[in-house]
């Protein structure tokens, strides 16, 4: 039976030991061919991992759960990993296959080659998947179709990658290769940023002094512009410190936006009103051309089913090829409103 252990029990330690399980005993008819062993810091991460069945057995030290494994995940905070690998150097069985779950790349494979021994095999990984919550957010289908990425040491062994690509099919998600360097430049845009955009944008309302008033009138759209706020702020304080650059070159990018939005709404006259609306209207299209890619006939790659399930098939087709072409007034002509609207209805947000 082949030894696993999962260092850091929250939402991705233990949905990774909750898929593992599911995989192994699947057929119900053969016993489970994985032990899975888990350590977290938070005794009670690891009380609670071990009460919904996302480990056999836990240990109380970090070596007691090193020494005897085969296969090791490590699944904390990118700030711990040096440190885990260090115990991995001085405990790893010879031969053991390490990989990781962390949102930086580049630092962590840094750490590995200078850490771990050579008979230590270090495929690094990061899946593309996650939730503001924690251990008790966590789910034997939290990776069902999301993309891993894969960044293995050139000293890693072809069965040691062969075990990281296992495990992620037993977890239902999509490897992908790709360099540890290019992949921190692309998830500072698509990861870093939003979740630093969510922060700046609940900082900004709830310091005004009006903010016990106009939390009554936040709908969805506030809802949805801020859960990243909620996330782990030991988690994103150590991804910012070791992927600041790219998160810096983005968020110049994005304060050079927001300042180019801003002076086209304070002109405030015809033409730059009309610029405005054409960069709203190039946003909707290209968010709409995202949210509509496939990764197989009839499979969307993003979780977007629900907003698009609203728009009939025509519209979509409309702005998927057309865009707003199809829907702007001809030269001269006003839009049509719908008999007994008013002419300026409120909106809410």
């Amino acid at each position: 039976m082949q030894q696993v252990s999962i260092i850091g029990l929250g939402l991705i330690g233990a949905s990774i030991g909750l898929g593992l399980r599911r995989w192994a005993t699947d057929d119900g008819k053969r016993p489970p061919v994985i032990e899975l062993t888990g350590f977290d810091i938070d005794l009670t991460h690891q009380s609670y991992a071990k009460k919904i069945k996302a480990v056999d057995r836990t240990e109380w030290n970090l070596r007691g759960a090193i020494e005897r494994a085969d296969f090791i995940i490590i699944a904390t905070p990118v700030g711990a990993v040096r440190e885990v690998f260090e115990i991995i150097a001085e405990y790893g069985r010879q031969g053991v296959v390490v990989t990781d779950t962390c949102s930086t790349k580049a630092a962590v494979l840094a750490w590995a080659r200078e850490v771990l021994p050579a008979s230590v095999h270090f495929v690094g990984g990061h899946p593309m998947a996650g939730k503001t919550q924690s251990v008790e957010g966590a789910e034997a289908n939290l990776f069902q179709g999301a993309t891993w990425c894969v960044t293995p040491l050139v000293s890693a062994s072809d069965e040691a990658v062969q075990t990281v690509l296992g495990m992620i099919a037993a977890l239902g998600a999509e490897p992908l290769f790709i360099d540890a360097e290019e992949h921190d430049s692309y998830v500072a845009g698509i990861s870093h940023l939003p979740f630093l955009l969510s922060v700046a944008l609940m900082r900004v309302v709830s310091q005004d002094p009006s903010w016990r008033d106009m939390r009554k009138l936040t709908a969805s759209g506030f809802r949805d512009a801020t859960r990243l706020a909620g996330g782990s702020p030991e988690m994103h304080r150590d991804i910012c410190a070791t992927n600041s650059a790219n998160i810096v070159r983005w968020l110049d990018t994005a304060l050079a936006e927001l300042h180019h939005l801003r002076d086209l709404i304070a002109a405030g006259n015809e033409e730059t009103l009309a610029t405005l609306q054409q960069a709203f209207e190039q946003a909707r299209d290209v968010r709409a051309d995202w949210a509509t890619q496939e990764r197989r006939p009839g499979e969307l790659v993003q979780d977007t089913a629900s907003e698009l399930a609203n728009i009939s098939f025509g519209q979509q087709m409309q702005q998927l090829f057309f865009g707003n072409f199809l829907r702007r007034p001809r030269p001269g002509m006003r839009e049509p409103r719908e008999e007994g609207r008013d002419k300026h209805p409120p909106t809410r947000r």
